[in-house]
């Protein structure tokens, strides 16, 4: 199965950043399309999005400034599908894409996520000190896969802190 599309421009606001697509979403070609998947409803709740969006229109985020893209790129049932050369090779094309489109802000969905990209071995919730890429602010977001235990409310109200950063900010 082929890997989904990155939607990525020069001068977003933020681009989410998650492990690897689903095979939900492989088939579909669109991110996080697993109906289990929390993702759409999370940035609704926070405030991302004016409205609740569905998997299918996740292009039409380039609108409001937020991109997508993967640390891997090939559709698997599980994070423990994704072989160490993955995650490698990932990390290196995932530094190139930073480095051309210079998002604001690099949303990881998932500590793991961010500690597979950044080789470190914790972080904690919300910006990052220390950035890899002195130009893009590093944001660790609880994953929005219906397996985290975390209370919804409580993953809602991670993201709402990148909400309210951007915007304070603009």
């Amino acid at each position: 199965m082929n890997g989904i599309p990155d939607h990525l421009e020069r001068g977003l606001s933020v681009v989410f950043i998650g492990f690897n697509p689903s095979l939900r979403s492989g088939e579909t070609g669109h991110h996080y399309a697993n109906p289990r998947n929390n993702f759409w409803r999370i940035l609704h709740q926070s405030g991302l999005t004016p409205r609740l969006y569905q998997a299918a229109e996740d292009g039409d985020l380039l609108q409001l400034g937020y991109g997508f893209t993967n640390i891997v790129a090939r559709p698997t049932k599980g994070i423990e599908d994704i072989t160490r050369d993955e995650y490698a090779e990932g990390r290196r094309m995932l530094r190139e894409k930073l480095v051309i489109y210079r998002p604001r802000i690099a949303c990881f969905v998932g500590k793991g996520v961010y500690t597979e990209y950044s080789r470190r071995r914790q972080a904690d919730w919300g910006f990052q000190p220390d950035p890899l890429l002195p130009f893009t602010h590093e944001f660790v977001a609880p994953s929005s896969s219906g397996l985290v235990r975390m209370p919804m409310e409580e993953i809602v109200g991670i993201y709402r802190q990148l909400n309210e950063y951007l915007r304070d900010s603009d």
